[in-house]
């Protein structure tokens, strides 16, 4: 199977690379995140006034839900241009779309102000922020992956990264409002001060980004792009595509609960909104060491078991986790939320980075690898939402809740199994880099990436 003629990356480009990925998924995801939160603790009363509350955190998450829904189109279109054109270019675009999107959500009129066409505005501008970090992702970890020369798990790691470290900085800045004034002013305009710093963050992320050179091995096979990457992933790599996305189904699913469906929960079980957002701020940002520390081993002892011992632990966590919120105390809170999303999540999340990489051959790579990690991405924008409607349909019962993850865990286990080792694949082959079953592909050798 033939391989790439590949010149040696360099280190400082690699350091680039990694910066700019990590730098460009903290901003993607300031934005993308600031959205989740606004949603549970904001959005209902501002562009959904008319409605009682529960309707109203339900019709909110729905809006929450619609990013997640535009997420797969951004990586189609932007994968597709990004395996003809380039990494790079893409990346500029997506960064720039949601950065705009997100100031112009600053800036929407309320329900109050212009009735029924603020709500639709603001599904408009999810839909932009859904297409932006749908593209901005894989091209971002191939950025950082094919730029390595080895550790390909820690590099790749470091845009996953970036998404707690991007809630961090959202549920910081957004509480941060929030404490400084009263309810009335920040329902009024102080909720409006986070979206519009996104302009400022877009202009250091865009100074950063264009340093960065394309990586070495598209610009060895820009000769041999393909014209339609996305049939390329679907007759070559239908196997890899579906168990990439199963293997990351539970990730988001366990994601979207703690980030986004807990916060709502915990304010409705009895604790201060400001006391749940600091509890997430705290495990958001410890969540960074654990996703760099466990794609790191990954590196040494493979991704499929990093993320099936993740997998297993969250299917029982699940179990665990409400009755911890229900607890009441402020210490358990947090300590639920840090178990969830800095040390049991990492093991299942951490690793998709380079794995999605891994999946796919160069001329189809950034397509494949957007495409696999948003559709399943789709289970971090969905699970509130149904989460939401089945606490509605039931009166407060969780049970059902910790089944439905404990299922997208298991189907995970299901995939992780199905699925071959990829951490010593070869990015430079020309045709393919992916599936089998239990067995290493010809291809790989000892990573060196």
């Amino acid at each position: 199977m033939p391989n790439l003629s590949v010149a040696p990356p360099s280190p400082i480009q690699l350091r680039r690379a990694v910066t700019s990925s990590f730098l460009g998924s903290v901003i993607e995801y300031y934005d993308f995140l600031l959205y989740a939160t606004a949603s549970a603790v904001v959005f209902n009363k501002v562009f959904f006034s008319s409605l009682d509350s529960v309707t109203a955190t339900v019709a909110s998450f729905g809006t929450f839900a619609t990013g997640y829904l535009a997420r797969p189109l951004g990586g189609v279109i932007f994968g597709h241009y990004g395996d003809r054109l380039g990494r790079k270019r893409m990346l500029v675009l997506t960064m720039t779309l949601m950065g705009v999107a997100s100031f112009l959500i600053g800036l929407l009129p309320t329900y109050a102000q212009i009735g029924s066409l603020a709500p639709i505005a603001l599904v408009v501008l999810r839909v932009l922020q859904g297409v932006a970090v749908g593209g901005e992702w894989g091209g971002a970890v191939l950025m950082s992956a094919e730029h390595a020369t080895r550790r390909r798990g820690l590099w790749a790691s470091f845009t996953n990264a970036g998404a707690p470290f991007g809630m961090v900085l959202s549920t910081a800045v957004l509480s941060g409002t929030a404490a400084v004034m009263d309810e009335r002013a920040f329902l009024s305009w102080g909720w409006r001060v986070p979206f519009l710093i996104s302009i400022v963050l877009l202009a250091v992320g865009l100074f950063v980004r264009l340093r960065v050179e394309e990586t070495p091995v598209f610009e060895a096979a820009r000769k041999r792009a393909s014209r339609l990457p996305l049939l390329d992933v679907f007759r070559d790599h239908p196997k890899a595509l579906l168990l990439g996305v199963g293997v990351g189904l539970s990730a988001f699913v366990a994601q979207g609960t703690l980030t986004t469906y807990l916060i709502a929960y915990g304010v409705r079980a009895g604790f201060a909104r400001q006391a749940v957002l600091n509890a997430l701020t705290l495990s958001s940002a410890l969540a960074v060491l654990g996703i760099v520390g466990w794609s790191a081993l990954s590196d040494r002892v493979g991704r499929r078991p990093v993320v099936l011992v993740g997998a297993v632990l969250m299917a029982a966590y699940g179990f665990a986790l409400f009755p911890m919120v229900d607890s009441g105390s402020t210490a358990v809170l947090a300590l639920a939320l840090v178990l969830g999303q800095s040390l049991i999540h990492p093991l299942m999340y951490g690793p998709l980075a380079a794995l999605y990489t891994e999946l796919f051959a160069t001329g189809s790579r950034y397509t494949g690898a957007s495409l696999g990690y948003q559709i399943a991405g789709l289970g971090a924008g969905l699970a509130p939402l149904l989460f939401a409607q089945l606490d509605a349909s039931t009166g407060g019962g969780t049970t059902t809740i910790s089944v439905i993850i404990a299922a997208c865990c298991l189907l995970t286990v299901v995939c992780v199994l199905a699925l071959r080792e990829t951490s010593r694949q070869d990015l430079t082959s020309v045709t393919s880099a992916a599936p089998a079953s239990g067995r290493v592909a010809d291809t790989a050798k000892p990573s060196s990436a």
